[in-house]
């Protein structure tokens, strides 16, 4: 294997890249199929659950309850359609069988936003913003109590931010020094109504983590090496050890990879047309590194 300073392989980037190109492709169809989701930030997520879920979180899809499991809250929960892709590309569940138990009045499954009472792997219902980070803080905490080295991950969006409920989270997890908690913010720029920095501005959002207590660390996060270095990176999540939460600042495009999507507010949410969806997987296509 070929390998960067910092133990991350070439090999892994390789491979957690080309899944992202496969699961952007899976993720267009699905919304296709079921008419509508927030691919705007589906699309700006997919690097960081890519890695998370094929290489560097503890976790068996055979089975989502393993009690030895990382734990990873998804608080920007109607992107929740990004983790259905991976669940069904990991064998969870076909394709076919998540767009028939779509939002249904008689066999609904899965929704628009996650719904931990119906979908085994997902740990925290999540559609009001602002509370995905507060309960990831109660997991973390209940590790320690435990003794459990497994760790806690939370996403949350940049424009989520704005939510106090997270302040009282950050806090919080700086006070109890939860340095098996990572936060990681999809920093793609577009909330719903505008530019982030327009509605209500979060910069510098690095300083202000460290200013509660936290180690930051800003990557790119549509780059899959940076992002697996940072991952790579995290200290053992060990319960004994208290040390600052770590926050991941990841700077990403909303609908990367889909040209006429790429930092469009437009595309927070609504469905896709055939002609779109068309020209959305022949960019994700074209998106492809080429290597030598």
């Amino acid at each position: 294997m070929t390998e960067y300073k910092n133990g991350v392989t070439y090999e892994t980037v390789v491979r957690l890249e080309e899944k992202c190109v496969e699961i952007r492709k899976k993720l267009l169809n699905f919304i296709y199929r079921i008419g509508m989701g927030h691919l705007g930030g589906e699309l700006s997520m997919v690097e960081m659950a890519v890695a998370l879920y094929y290489e560097y979180m503890k976790y068996d899809p055979k089975d989502p309850k393993w009690e030895e499991r990382d734990r990873f809250v998804l608080s920007k929960g109607h992107c929740s359609e990004t983790l259905f892709t991976i669940f069904s590309d990991i064998g969870m569940y076909s394709l076919d069988y998540m767009v028939e138990h779509f939002e249904t009045l008689d066999k609904a499954i899965f929704g628009m936003h996650s719904n931990r009472k119906y979908v085994p792997a997902i740990e925290v219902s999540a559609g009001s913003l602002g509370h995905g980070l507060p309960v990831a803080l109660g997991l973390a905490l209940g590790a320690r109590e435990q003794k459990k080295q497994w760790r806690t991950f939370v996403m949350v969006g940049d424009g989520e931010i704005n939510e106090g409920s997270n302040w009282e989270a950050i806090m919080a997890a700086g006070h109890y020094r939860l340095g098996n908690l990572v936060a990681i913010v999809d920093k793609n720029g577009l909330q719903m109504t505008g530019n982030t920095k327009d509605v209500m501005n979060i910069d510098p959002l690095d300083k202000k983590f460290e200013a509660f207590g936290w180690d930051a660390i800003e990557i790119d996060g549509n780059d899959m090496y940076s992002v697996c270095r940072a991952l790579a990176s995290l200290p053992p999540a060990d319960p004994w050890v208290r040390r600052r939460p770590i926050s991941i600042i990841s700077n990403t495009k909303k609908g990367k990879s889909v040209s006429f999507m790429e930092g469009n507010v437009k595309w927070h949410g609504g469905g896709i047309a055939k002609e779109q969806l068309d020209q959305a997987i022949a960019d994700v296509e074209a998106s492809k590194k080429e290597r030598t």
